[in-house]
């Protein structure tokens, strides 16, 4: 190489840059395009976005993920796999837009349970009525050294609202909570405000909270579902020192 094309070079390389920069918007509107035309529930697409996978690009809506080719002639909704890597791309890919910053949730808004020091954290969407959320709590039991920040979530049946109404203006919330999951007794009528039980409903919309138990722990990660003590244990020790 001689001198002049080492001076050279930087530019070369500067340009090729912005083409491929040019050229990429240039693919992500062209995408963004077509798709809008042909499937008008996708005109609020949110990001557009190569894959490793040559010729493939990831359109997410939401936290929806769709794959597409270079021209949005075809949307695929699945799971993108790395055989190499052994890695569920899409799986991984939802986990991360799905997270909740541990510090943005409003703990006002629940109550705690805290078991032995309670150094770990954990949040957790229940509904009264729900019976995996039951299931949970009674595993949870044998889950010790942490602090639960219950958010009451009344979403499944008429009366969930009103039994959530009750266990938030009990006395001992704690105890009206127990009373309800771990031995069926339906706490007694009670009242106050309960605009925290709306802001709850509220916040899981935002976050598409759609199904109790919802655990939020303290590094984001999020499972949908009812989970073991065992399991339960693993995602507090990965998160631990997070918060």
């Amino acid at each position: 190489m001689n001198t002049y094309t080492k001076k050279l070079l930087p530019s070369l390389l500067a340009g090729a840059a912005l083409v491929l920069g040019l050229s990429a918007h240039a693919q992500e509107a062209a995408i963004r395009k077509s798709l809008a035309e042909r499937i008008p529930q996708l005109e609020k697409i949110d990001e557009v976005q190569a894959t490793p996978m040559k010729g493939l690009y990831e359109v997410r809506v939401g936290t929806d993920v769709f794959y597409t080719d270079a021209k949005g002639n075809y949307l695929i909704q699945g799971e993108l796999i790395d055989t190499q890597a052994r890695r569920n791309l899409t799986e991984d890919r939802i986990n991360k837009l799905s997270a909740v910053d541990f510090s943005a949730l409003p703990l006002k808004d629940a109550f705690t349970i805290v078991r032995g020091d309670g150094k770990r954290k954990l949040a957790v969407f229940e509904d009264p009525n729900c019976g995996y959320c039951k299931r949970f709590e009674k595993d949870m039991l044998n889950v010790d050294n942490v602090t639960v920040y219950l958010f009451l979530y009344p979403i499944l049946s008429p009366d969930s609202a009103e039994k959530s109404r009750n266990i938030w203006c009990a006395k001992d919330r704690v105890a009206a909570w127990h009373d309800q999951m771990l031995r069926d007794k339906t706490p007694a009528a009670a009242s106050c405000d309960t605009a925290a039980l709306q802001r709850n409903l509220a916040f899981g919309k935002k976050h598409k909270i759609t199904g109790t138990p919802t655990l939020i722990f303290a590094d984001g990660s999020r499972v949908p579902g009812a989970i073991g003590a065992q399991e339960v244990e693993k995602r507090l020790a990965s998160s631990a020192g997070t918060n």
